[in-house]
């Protein structure tokens, strides 16, 4: 540690170069190995830093949405995880951590919008800020916004706004109050929805009277890999090596077989907060890699409720500096990818003998296997290759509680001769919006032959 002063304040810094500022007086010597150990011994499990040379930790504020993590003490020093030179004179003390949990509400009807949407990269989520003068209610009442495509690789320099369109309104778990969070989606200047723009498609699908009457309903199972942020390497595993083989992790509890519960719960918290229809959470297969489900969902609304979780994921981990991955097999070898199963059905699958409605949908789904797969997540092809609870991506199967096959049925579906199926392809990294439009698109909307409809009937032994 070592130290320089002002005229009333000392700037303490720490060896690992952290620095905090603590009045110029006789503090305790009680109050100096507080300090002395938070510079030199901090440890949360998901804040974990790597270096070429060792692994290293640094603290985090209990209070899980600051992106600073700033404390007063009784004596008024201030501590900051990051590097971050205070400058303070005798009577004012920067305090930011109070800022960002400041309640506006008593003193303005103003709130703050954050319009989130997809960027060019087809993952990526993006946001920007805006003040509105009072509380809205629904997305109608929210003025269209435009933004640089230019830097988002949706658009040219030379022709470079898209426009902004609310479509979904959560609350904002950050800020709090009566602000909010709005999924948008993304058109040119005259209307027409540019080419990443999936939710305009989808919601063309579901508003087809057919579609609206069968009353879609989607569960969507997003799993996710947390990674260290300077190496890129799961979270828990040492670097440059690996963890025991799988088999403990799965719902795992303790710190050898646990990494990262702290961001799950918090974002699962967040999701709640929102608004967001999430349905639970789990550890996953692999060490590192985590599962939240939302739904049951209608229609529109399950991407609009995945997307919004995942900007809250994205938010989360990027103030515990870890990274989110959502590529289908972050790590090759004998270790679980990372898919997005969608559970889903229809009114009439619902229904008193809807368990034959569910095989003519497999049915048409194994018809346009092709289609689906191509639609379904970049990168799929290293997740699908009949290992680890996955089909084969070049055959279409299905099953009864068979966790290998493209399409799964539960065995209470079956029991109960009504029910649901489960489409174990999609990626982790799919488009919500894609896949619930072509789930519906194929099973409600599209008729295939006779002929083809016979001979796949043949094929997959399905009596319909």
């Amino acid at each position: 540690m070592g130290q320089s002063s002002t005229s009333c304040f000392k700037i303490i810094t720490c060896a690992g170069g952290d620095e905090y500022v603590e009045p110029d007086d006789v503090h305790s010597s009680f109050d100096s190995c507080v300090k002395m150990a938070q510079c030199l011994a901090p440890s949360v499990q998901w804040q974990m830093r790597s270096t070429k040379n060792a692994m290293e930790t640094t603290s985090m504020s209990s209070k899980m949405f600051n992106s600073l993590s700033m404390k007063q003490s009784k004596k008024g020093a201030l501590k900051s995880a990051t590097k971050f030179r205070i400058c303070a004179s005798a009577g004012t003390i920067n305090r930011v951590e109070d800022l960002l949990n400041l309640d506006v509400t008593p003193y303005t009807d103003k709130i703050i919008a954050e319009y989130i949407w997809i960027g060019g990269a087809g993952t990526d989520v993006r946001s920007k800020s805006r003040t509105l003068s009072k509380p809205v209610e629904h997305p109608s009442e929210l003025p269209k916004w435009n933004y640089d495509g230019s830097s988002t690789g949706q658009a040219p320099g030379e022709d470079s706004e898209v426009i902004l369109y609310p479509q979904a309104i959560f609350k904002d778990p950050f800020r709090g109050g009566n602000n909010i969070l709005v999924i948008c989606d993304t058109y040119t200047p005259q209307g027409v929805p540019i080419p990443t723009n999936k939710r305009a498609k989808a919601a063309e699908i579901f508003a087809d009277p057919k579609v609206v009457a069968q009353v879609p309903w989607f569960g969507i199972e997003q799993e996710y890999t947390l990674m260290q942020q300077d190496v890129k390497w799961p979270l828990g595993w040492p670097v440059g090596g690996y963890p025991g083989p799988q088999g403990p992790y799965y719902c795992g509890a303790g710190a050898d077989k646990s990494f990262g519960r702290d961001i799950s719960d918090a974002h699962y918290k967040a999701c709640l907060y929102a608004g967001i229809n999430i349905s639970g959470t789990n550890g996953e297969v692999m060490p590192g890699q985590w599962e939240f489900q939302v739904g049951p969902s209608v229609g529109i609304e399950a991407g609009d409720h995945i997307w919004c979780a995942r900007y809250l994921l994205e938010r989360i981990t990027e103030q515990a500096g870890v990274v989110l991955t959502l590529d289908p097999k972050p790590i090759d070898g004998d270790w679980n990818g990372a898919g997005c199963h969608t559970n889903y059905s229809t009114l009439a699958m619902r229904e008193e003998g809807g368990f034959e409605v569910i095989k003519k949908a497999i049915l048409n789904l194994s018809l346009r296997h092709t289609e689906h797969i191509s639609a379904y997540g970049e990168g799929n092809e290293r997740r699908l290759t009949g290992k680890h609870e996955t089909a084969s991506i070049n055959q279409f199967s299905w099953g009864v509680a068979n966790r290998g096959c493209s399409i799964r049925v539960g065995r209470d579906t079956e029991k109960a001769g009504k029910g649901y199926l489960e489409d174990r392809r999609p990626a982790s990294n799919m488009d919500p919006y894609t896949v619930t439009g072509l789930l519906a698109e194929t099973t409600i909307l599209w008729e295939p032959t006779l002929e083809a409809e016979a001979l796949a009937a043949q094929k997959l032994a399905l009596n319909v």
